[in-house]
């Protein structure tokens, strides 16, 4: 059979040879158009190289079989670059550098705006107060007892607005969002109107005419520093009371493996509960490991790879078709039993996976022990050393790290959280936990069980850069059934709101004497 195949598939080389130009011809064509795909993108999103694994980036090599006696065949791993940079990826990063100078533009011309608004509002007061001396001082009436002691109370309100606009306006951005926030502007268009107005019953009223009331202008002034502090109160309201009642609850899906949580959240636009959501996501979510992926795909690529359908002789000739259209109608049914005992090599495969597992935990238990009791002894026998030998945490960790070294590393890679603890941030969680005097099992609980994102290197979250898929406006409300996407490099965020129903709750009466009952006993008893 396979000599026949063989034979077959040399008389018919020629034309396959032939056929070879119009194949290259449509790759080449093929290409162009990803090319030109490459080029009709929006965004790359360009993250910083995270810091050395201690066993090498197994997440980028997710397909490949590793050995487990890594630490005792391996001495060191070189190799060359695999990564390049074309034209159009060299314009594609510029054009993110150019959105990215962009946004810092918008940051500070947001804050350059409201400085001078805020100036404007504190300025304005002072100005009425000051402008009347300048002008004309000798038509002033004299400023009694009751006008002195309304500078005094000009002077700490003006004290306190400033407080207050520092403390709720003034404060680090969390994140650069996409649209602005709609009540943030609203109060800032009615803050500019309000004092606008003001000036012009000023320049009217006070300024053309040189009123000499100067008790009256300082009221004037005393209002207007009132209605700031108003405004101010409803500021408070709309940005921060307003969205704190639960109106909604979300439900937050990791699209590559399922992860789910649920959150109540007020009445907020949806970028920022979009905001509110990745906040949560680096709080309660564990951390984000394709490498645990990988043997899903590879046993499915295995089991494609078993289904092979061909025809060496082509179309012309109807013997050899024939036969090869019976082969593959029993290659097919091969391949569908194959199927169906698949459950089998599944529950095997992650029975014996569990078994590895329990096995390098037990081990690693039992190293991480032996290491902490040897820190033990150690400072039992300080007292009795000299000054110069007693050691620091730091190189305590580094003493007995290789104790446990071998254990670690074998348990990492048989877990996949090999490319989330580097080999440097394993000393320094095991010198703080010597430092702070910790037990062996809050030691290990960091690597035994998988903890949210902000517990590990900012190169695993700082450079992240999230986009936010919504059919309706991000600026709207939050309503019944919204549904938005927030998209990540390697994974995505599928969230969906439901409001929460409106409860009625009734009364029922219970009277007191209902619950009251009489015992009675007979006084006579059988002999």
């Amino acid at each position: 059979m396979d000599t026949e195949s063989t034979y077959s598939g040399y008389s018919h080389y020629s034309g396959r040879s032939r056929g070879s130009h119009r194949h290259g011809e449509r790759s080449r064509d093929r290409h162009k158009s990803r090319s030109k795909d490459s080029r009709s993108e929006k965004s790359v999103t360009i993250n910083t190289p995270p810091a050395e694994p201690l066993l090498g980036d197994s997440s980028v090599r997710g397909e490949q079989v590793q050995d487990d006696n890594w630490g005792e065949t391996t001495t060191a791993v070189t190799g060359t670059s695999e990564h390049s940079l074309s034209q159009e990826d060299i314009v594609r990063i510029t054009k993110d550098l150019e959105d990215s100078v962009g946004l810092d533009c918008r940051r500070y011309v947001t804050r350059t705006i409201a400085v001078i608004l805020g100036l404007l509002v504190f300025l304005t007061p002072l100005a009425f107060l000051v402008l009347p001396h300048i002008l004309w001082p000798e038509k002033l009436q004299s400023c009694g007892t009751a006008c002195e002691g309304l500078y005094i109370s000009v002077a700490f309100k003006l004290l306190i607005l400033l407080l207050a606009v520092w403390a709720l306006f003034f404060r680090p951005a969390r994140a650069g969002l996409p649209r602005v926030f709609v009540f943030r502007v609203l109060l800032a268009v009615l803050v500019f109107l309000f004092v606008v107005s003001y000036w012009l019953f000023y320049s009217v009223r006070i300024l053309d005419s040189q009123d000499d009331n100067y008790q009256g202008i300082v009221q004037y002034a005393v209002s207007l520093v009132d209605a700031l502090l108003f405004i101010h109160y409803l500021a408070v309201v709309l940005l921060e009371l307003r969205q704190l009642q639960p109106c909604f609850s979300v439900c937050v899906t990791r699209s590559s493996d399922g992860e789910t949580r649920h959150y109540n959240l007020g009445q907020l636009s949806i970028q920022r509960a979009a905001l509110a959501i990745i906040e949560h996501y680096y709080c309660d979510f564990p951390i984000h490991n394709p490498a645990l992926l990988s043997a899903s795909k590879s046993r499915a690529a295995k089991h494609l790879a078993g289904l092979k359908v061909y025809n060496v002789d082509g179309p012309g000739n109807n013997a050899a078709a024939g036969m090869a259209q019976s082969q593959s109608r029993a290659m097919i049914a091969a391949a569908a039993r194959r199927r169906d005992t698949s459950h089998n090599e599944l529950y095997y495969e992650e029975a014996e996976h569990e078994r590895r597992v329990r096995k390098r935990r037990a081990r690693l238990v039992v190293a991480v022990e032996e290491a902490f009791t040897h820190i033990k002894r150690m400072q039992e026998e300080e007292p009795k050393k000299a000054p110069g030998d007693v050691m620091d945490p730091r190189e305590a960790a580094q003493a007995i790290f290789p104790s446990m070294a071998r254990a670690l590393q074998k348990y990492l890679r048989t877990t996949k959280q090999q490319h989330c603890h580097s080999m440097e941030s394993i000393q320094q969680h095991l010198a703080f936990c010597i430092t702070n005097n910790m037990t062996p099992k809050a030691f290990l609980e960091s690597y035994l069980t998988p903890g949210p994102t902000l517990q590990y290197g900012k190169d695993h979250w700082l450079g992240r850069r999230w986009t936010l898929i919504s059919e309706a406006s991000v600026t709207n409300g939050l309503k019944d059934g919204s549904v938005f996407v927030l998209k990540c490099v390697d994974f995505s965020l599928v969230v969906t709101a439901k409001k929460i129903p409106y409860i009625q709750m009734s009364e029922e009466y219970i009277d007191p004497k209902s619950h009251k009952f009489v015992l009675r006993l007979q006084s006579e008893t059988s002999v």
